[in-house]
């Protein structure tokens, strides 16, 4: 138990040194993350009954005219498409956002050490470190969690891309593997 509390004093230490902007930082990326793993939960668990539903309303239909029946595949083909697309753009938007947050941070550690230096004039070193270590660490606070989000988002793009392609299949009941993982 006393690494868990060694955890809480390190992630305190360094919060503090890179100043607020990384609790902006930690607020964005766990945002981002719940929507990955919200969309990895899906693909895994969800996408394959949801197909399945989708294929069983389709042939459960009796259409008039050929018309009526192309309708119904694209309509249906459609509902599953922004089922496999939610929320990807607002993750991508998240990975976008964790640089620049890093920018402003490193943007606010700068105006420190200019208020230090403008103070205490250039020569104290000591006095400017705090301000370079909030100008550098949410900077790599923010590149860091974007290079996170980017890795776990070629997965996800990955499953979007198959199963968009694949949507027709299911709708018409030609793919009977089911959807690939």
């Amino acid at each position: 138990m006393i690494w868990l509390t060694e955890l809480y004093i390190a992630l305190r230490d360094f919060m503090e040194s890179g100043g607020p902007v990384l609790w902006y930082i930690a607020l964005l990326v766990t945002f981002m993350w719940a929507l990955i793993f919200e969309r990895i939960y899906y693909f895994l668990f969800i996408h394959e009954g949801f197909a399945q539903n989708i294929n069983t309303r389709y042939l459960s239909m009796s259409f008039k005219t050929p018309w009526h029946k192309n309708m119904t595949k694209t309509r249906l083909v459609s509902e599953g498409k922004i089922a496999i697309n939610r929320n990807i753009q607002l993750i991508q938007v998240c990975i976008a956002l964790c640089p620049l947050f890093g920018l402003m941070g490193t943007v606010t550690g700068m105006i420190e050490v200019f208020q230090v230096m403008a103070f205490n004039g250039g020569g104290d070193a000591r006095s400017m470190a705090g301000g370079v270590s909030k100008a550098t660490l949410p900077t790599m606070a923010g590149m860091v969690s974007a290079l996170s989000g980017v890795l776990a988002m070629i997965w996800v793009k990955n499953q979007v891309e198959t199963n968009e392609l694949l949507m027709g299949e299911y709708v018409s009941g030609h793919s009977k593997q089911g959807v690939k993982k």
